[in-house]
């Protein structure tokens, strides 16, 4: 028997829905279920042969065990190796290289000294930094986020210098971003699984949270949609996420991307909608169901995307 676990954390609606949605399929040799977790031993699998994660990176001791079953052969969905590795800077980074547009963005060192360092751990860094290019650069208003997290939070954003400065200086030991506003006509919150099943919704970011996903949208030219679909699926093969989020925000007809490293995204029937709630439910079953079939036992059954195949290969990456 294939068993399919979902590992979560507050959410009530979606992993329900989730292993009701798989149970119902009725395929032969495969069951889902909420995972259970007790003993977690060194190189010994808990029992999955998939495992569809929603919580590890608010919980290391689940990280730590999902990094255990990848090892015994479990596909964990999404790569707790890979996952661990990314962040946003450097997502920004790699949309550069393989010809999808982003906000120009700068990352800088914390405005307070990591713990246990002082000023002799940063001899290498010039201080002042070179705040007129790095504005100059970035421009204004501008947008000042953690370089990792999400959720929203310590996000500012800035008008000029002065509040820049006054916000630097409350982020204690937070890496940040300074990222240019995108004065958008358009913006679309795109679910992206496995790599190849997109869902385009349309968004507002100024909205509040529960009000953010647009009923009864405007329709959109095709043209543009295409834009925004062909710009998903190359990130998340590049980066190698079977279950994601993708921000695309549009000026003068180029898809901007926002924010594309959101690897457990908000799937709450309470604020993406039923419409938007029941795409998402189907197409996470028939992603679990394929690697469920997929398996192999003890070998690697991870995804890695093209960025870490072409590196490991030697490879440069294609735009």
């Amino acid at each position: 028997m294939k068993k399919i676990g979902i590992l979560y954390g507050q959410e009530t609606t979606f992993p329900p829905a989730f292993v009701e949605r798989v149970n119902s399929k009725k395929e032969s040799g495969i069951v889902a279920e909420s995972l259970k977790v007790n003993k977690v031993i060194q190189g010994e699998p808990i029992g999955y042969d998939v495992i569809i994660d929603r919580i590890s990176q608010d919980v290391p001791f689940y990280r730590a065990m999902l990094k255990n079953e990848a090892i015994c052969g479990t596909a964990v969905i999404n790569n707790p190796f890979w996952w661990t590795a990314d962040d946003k800077f450097f997502n920004n980074a790699l949309a550069t290289k393989i010809g999808v547009a982003v906000p120009k963005t700068v990352i800088l060192p914390s405005n307070q000294h990591p713990p246990d360092t002082n000023e002799r751990s940063f001899r290498n860094l010039e201080y002042p930094l070179d705040w007129k290019g790095i504005f100059d650069y970035v421009g204004f208003p501008a947008y000042f986020k953690p370089f990792a997290g999400g959720g929203w939070k310590n996000v500012y954003k800035l008008n000029n210098e002065e509040e820049f400065f006054k916000a630097y200086n409350e982020t204690g030991q937070l890496v940040m971003m300074l990222q240019e506003e995108i004065i958008f006509t358009e913006y679309f919150r795109c679910y992206c699984l496995d790599r190849q099943d997109v869902h385009i919704m349309q968004y507002d970011p100024k909205q509040p949270h529960h009000l953010r996903y647009v009923r009864n949208p405007k329709p959109v030219e095709q043209k543009l949609l295409q834009k925004v679909h062909d710009g998903v699926i190359a990130l998340n093969k590049a980066l190698g996420y079977d279950f994601n989020t993708v921000e695309f925000a549009v000026r003068d007809g180029v898809p901007y991307a926002i924010d594309f490293c959101n690897p457990a995204p908000d799937a709450d029937v309470n604020s993406v909608g039923q419409e938007n709630f029941e795409w998402i439910v189907e197409a996470a079953a028939n992603m679990a169901i394929r690697r469920a079939k997929a398996h192999k036992p003890g070998q690697n059954n991870l995804t890695w995307g093209e960025f870490v195949n072409a590196f490991v290969n030697n490879k440069p990456i294609k735009i």
